[in-house]
């Protein structure tokens, strides 16, 4: 198989430590995969960029995937979220975060296995149209939804349920309240699901689609929904699993995705070989299934889950005492 360039983008703080052990795996793996390294966030502003510079977007144009870090946005006017650029920037229109028990794991459930698919350029959270009136007393914020995104999203969500041999799409909305914007996304939704008829399609408003997960996770078997409640409900589904430690992300588009760590940089560890690199191993993984080559993303899968799962080796946030170094040799000693 030919070699494939990856722009790998290491991020803030934990960023670097847990790229550099995901890498290790990689290479171990012998998949074929060469680096162009780029820089994004805090990182490149200390080195006087461009939040997100013109050469990073460059790359990431130039190669198919990208692996991302952990990335800090400064707080401040002026500052736009690093991933929300990048994924309007490359149309990264669908956001995937499965959600897996590992057995061993201490969670509340078990045998727990949900994909979250979200869509990822419009609505509140892609934060257009922010104002606060002069006098500070106003603020708004437009959430715009398209019946052309919103059937780009759904036709990705029941392919995607199709070829992981899903059983059921779950729709969650709020078009009780919200009847233009989740009205339409609902309207949409109905008319994508009838060309589907091996998929169930469910429908749920969202407070009540949180209460179900927290009472019965093993219901669900996919969600699509919008920006904001993918957002929240994705990070609910990561802690009935073990928490964001554990969580990989996959923000896709038409022709290229972007694989990543979806938990925070954690500057107070940076440094000190003890981050848990299990999330950015996921989604590279999951990028080596974007990329076809399944077998390698199986074997890499298999060694994490059961390094994590049999206790031995694992890191300080997962109840062990292992070094990032440590855990990421268990794993490669694994595949």
């Amino acid at each position: 198989m030919a070699a494939t360039r990856v722009t790998v983008i290491p991020g803030d703080g934990i960023g670097p430590d847990i790229m550099s052990a995901t890498i290790r795996v990689l290479d171990a793996l012998d998949c074929g995969l060469t680096y162009d390294y780029a820089i994004a966030g805090q990182t490149a502003l200390d080195k006087g960029e461009d939040l997100v510079p013109q050469e990073t977007l460059d790359l990431i144009e130039k190669n198919p995937v990208a692996l991302k870090g952990p990335i800090t946005t400064p707080v401040g006017k002026g500052f736009r979220s690093v991933n929300v650029t990048l994924r309007k920037h490359f149309d990264l229109f669908a956001n995937l975060r499965p959600a897996l028990s590992i057995p061993g794991v201490r969670s509340r459930y078990d045998n727990v296995d949900i994909v979250t698919i979200r869509e990822n350029i419009e609505g509140i959270y892609s934060g257009e149209g922010q104002t606060v009136s002069d006098d500070g007393e106003r603020a708004e914020l437009r959430s715009v939804i398209t019946r052309k995104e919103s059937k780009r999203l759904m036709r990705f969500a029941y392919e995607a349920a199709r070829r992981l041999n899903r059983r059921k799409v779950t729709v969650v909305h709020k078009a009780n309240i919200m009847k233009s914007t989740s009205g339409l996304f609902l309207d949409v939704a109905r008319s994508i699901a009838k060309e589907y008829d091996d998929i169930e399609h469910e429908e749920m408003i969202v407070d009540n689609c949180a209460m179900q997960l927290v009472m019965n996770p093993h219901r669900f078997d996919v969600i699509v929904t919008t920006n904001l409640f993918g957002d929240i409900l994705s990070d609910l589904c990561a802690g009935l699993t073990g928490g964001l430690g554990l969580a990989p992300g996959a923000n896709v588009g038409e022709h290229k995705g972007i694989f990543e760590a979806v938990h925070g940089s954690a500057p107070d560890i940076a440094g000190q070989n003890i981050a848990n690199p299990t999330a950015l191993m996921l989604g590279a993984a999951m990028m080596l299934e974007y990329l076809e080559r399944n077998e390698d993303a199986e074997r890499m899968r298999k060694a994490i889950r059961f390094v994590v799962g049999e206790g031995k080796v694992t890191t300080p946030d997962l109840g062990g005492k292992a070094s990032t170094s440590e855990f990421t040799d268990e794993v490669i000693r694994n595949l």
